[in-house]
């Protein structure tokens, strides 16, 4: 009788309340859109893609709302069960949603939020 292996993945989510990645990508290759599954009518001359985790996971649909709401940037993907934003638009569109998302949770909800970065 031939034993199989099995592979057991472990997934371990730290409870918190917390931005864990804000991260802007200005001018990104237009290929990353395609890859990424993003508006292909954009005008990728004065775009950018930010990134953003956040845990609870719930909160991605919270910051979706806010980044809707507070610049032109767009919802390119949201994920209320990984805690997973991607939001397009210019720069500064962006730059001026992650601001905005980063006040909320952190003044409102008492989140800790890390340094938002950019390449």
């Amino acid at each position: 009788m031939e034993l199989k292996e099995n592979m057991r993945i472990v997934q371990e989510l730290v409870p918190g309340k917390q931005i864990t990645l804000a991260h802007i990508i200005a001018n990104p290759d237009p290929l990353l859109y395609q890859k990424l599954g993003l508006n292909p009518k954009t005008d990728y001359s004065k775009s950018a893609i930010g990134i953003l985790t956040v845990s609870p996971a719930e909160t991605a649909v919270i910051c979706a709302d806010i980044s809707m709401k507070s610049s032109n940037a767009e919802v390119g993907f949201v994920d209320r069960f990984t805690g997973t934003l991607i939001i397009t638009g210019t720069v500064s569109a962006v730059d001026e949603a992650f601001n905005a998302i980063m006040t909320y949770v952190q003044e409102k909800l008492g989140y800790t939020v890390v340094e938002k970065t950019r390449t």
